[in-house]
């Protein structure tokens, strides 16, 4: 039996403030919430609804998805991180066509059994998408139910989010579940941020023991910090200057940037340099080293000298296969491109003659 404590006055405070104009929450299909729900994982609201427009606009339907190129899906992609976020959602279309006959699963257990779908991210699609009652605990709700109950620790422990999926099962009601779950998510969202929670104003203020104890500062709990290794790499421009344009590589299917087009890489240029001289330049002296700049990911830092390397004329048609593409500055390719590289050409193209 669910506990209405805080489901009807959170509906009601959803009812006169709760957000109802976001792009997804317009004819939101299983497609649709499902889309949004990924390319809001890590990301702002106000950072994704220009990519989730454009991305609506090339691909409107499950069937438009799984029949794009995957490079499109990743140029389309390109600029919100996080890109096998990008790789899976082009997996589970195509299982969603092949295996399911276009028509996404009604149920939590079948829709996280596909590719970048997690349970709350299930629940999400069930409970928007399909309207049929399901439990979410993403960032957002995790933030207020930690507060609620002054949950200690960090929430993406299992014990702790064991706990908190039990408390999300407990306050999720049979009726209008839709509602409650933008509502909630909205709740956390907006008056429930993580700095400065406008308790004030907040509709569960009387439930609120973290509020109660003066302690909603502590919650949630923060992961343990660890410092992030530095790895170091140089970006080879390999630079046509009479066609303007530059040599891309596409990297591996998985790992750092997996799919995307980067630039060749080497760790050691003292060492490359030579080899580089005798086979593409006239003088290994032309090549012009750019100052660093640093790109995080999750998991380490890592530091980016890019060197720009004027080819001879005779080098550039030895440097085609299959994994290797022309960028042309002044006509761009629509590909998908790791986000330091995108940063990279946009300085090159600015360099240009008028």
């Amino acid at each position: 039996m669910t506990d209405d404590s805080i489901s009807a006055p959170l509906l009601d405070w959803f009812d006169q403030y709760g957000r109802k104009n976001l792009p997804w929450q317009q004819n939101p299909t299983p497609y649709r919430v499902w889309v949004s729900e990924i390319m809001l994982q890590q990301t702002q609201v106000a950072t994704v609804i220009p990519y989730y427009q454009r991305f609506m606009q090339e691909l409107a339907d499950v069937q438009a998805l799984a029949a794009a190129p995957i490079d499109h899906v990743l140029h389309l992609w390109t600029g919100l991180g996080y890109y096998a976020r990008a790789r899976n959602l082009h997996k589970t279309a195509q299982a969603v066509t092949q295996l399911h006959g276009g028509q996404f699963p009604r149920t939590v257990d079948e829709l996280a059994a596909l590719p970048g779908i997690g349970r709350s991210t299930a629940g999400a699609i069930v409970a928007l998408g399909w309207r049929k009652r399901a439990v979410i605990l993403d960032g957002n709700v995790k933030r207020v139910l930690t507060r609620l109950h002054c949950v200690e620790g960090w929430p993406d422990q299992p014990k702790v989010q064991q706990q908190l999926w039990q408390l999300a099962e407990r306050y999720t009601p049979e009726l209008r579940c839709a509602d409650y779950t933008q509502a909630i998510m909205d709740l956390g969202a907006t008056l429930c941020a993580r700095s400065k929670p406008a308790c004030g104003l907040c509709p569960l203020q009387h439930r609120c023991e973290a509020f109660r104890q003066q302690r909603t500062g502590e919650f949630p709990g923060r992961k343990p910090a660890k410092k992030l290794p530095v790895k170091t790499t140089f970006m080879l421009m390999y630079y046509d200057e009479a066609r303007q344009r530059v040599l891309l590589e596409k990297r591996p299917p998985s790992g750092v940037w997996g799919g995307l087009w980067s630039f060749p890489e080497t760790d050691d240029l003292d060492r490359y340099a030579p080899q580089l001289s005798s086979q593409f330049m006239r003088d290994a002296r032309a090549m012009q080293p750019w100052a660093s700049l640093r790109h995080t990911f999750s998991h380490f830092h890592l530091d980016i000298t890019p060197v720009l390397i004027p080819l001879s004329s005779d080098a550039v048609s030895v440097m085609e296969a299959e994994r290797f593409h022309w960028y042309a500055l002044r006509q761009p390719s629509a590909i998908g491109l790791a986000a330091p590289v995108k940063q990279l050409l946009a300085s090159l193209a600015d360099q240009l003659p008028a």
